[in-house]
């Protein structure tokens, strides 16, 4: 969809709306599969959106795009699925209902049975885990009751501690601290989606603000 390389995603938010939902999922599923960031991340944004419209008015057929979804991270489909956790974020912080329903799944992708062992697919589940949290945090504070999120504290992926620190600090975890003190210092660069715009910080940084939201600083 060339509408999604345009920078304005307000823009694009408004002719997205304007198009059946039905029409425009195939486009978004591919976008969230593209090597240019921009146009990932205005799938993903936009996806919650197109999802939301659809589940006010038919919720079935957005339960079938959520199954997709789903199944696109199953090992059966043959392929990775590229962008599918963020999507999931993205949809259920838009959209209470799906919350509601599918939250748990996305949790269980932290835990043994469903593990995400690809680092690159952890840190969309990162980020999708923190862009629930930041609208949702009960959700992620119910389903991840044992504490898996904390496994991914000791990761060999510098960009996976970052994430996984920043959502300790949206979700104000003390008991995290003192495992992300060790990250202040980590200058490995972070490419970061947050309030519909791309930004350029470190793991560090990521870090340091998880410490200052978890010590009310």
């Amino acid at each position: 969809m060339p509408l999604l390389r345009e920078a304005d995603v307000e823009h694009i938010l408004a002719e997205v709306r304007l198009m059946p939902p039905q029409l425009v999922i195939p486009s978004l599923m591919s976008g969230l599969y593209h090597a240019d960031d921009q146009v990932k991340w205005h799938a993903v944004t936009a996806f919650g959106q197109v999802m939301d419209a659809m589940a006010r008015h038919d919720m079935e057929a957005a339960r079938v795009i959520m199954r997709r979804i789903l199944w696109n991270l199953n090992e059966e489909s043959g392929g990775i699925g590229w962008g599918m956790p963020e999507a999931m974020g993205e949809i259920m912080a838009v959209n209470r209902q799906l919350a509601a329903e599918y939250a748990h799944m996305l949790v269980s992708y932290m835990r043994e049975e469903n593990f995400l062992e690809l680092p690159a697919l952890q840190r969309g589940l990162l980020w999708g885990v923190g862009r629930l949290a930041m609208v949702r945090p009960e959700l992620i504070l119910k389903y991840d009751g044992e504490g898996y999120m904390t496994l991914f504290l000791e990761s060999p992926d510098e960009v996976v501690l970052g994430l996984a620190s920043r959502n300790f600090g949206i979700l104000r975890i003390k008991e995290a601290a003192h495992h992300i003190r060790d990250f202040v210092d980590i200058s490995q660069p972070v490419r970061l989606y947050e309030d519909r715009r791309l930004l350029d910080t470190t793991v560090g940084a990521l870090a340091r603000q998880a410490l200052a939201r978890i010590e009310g600083k």
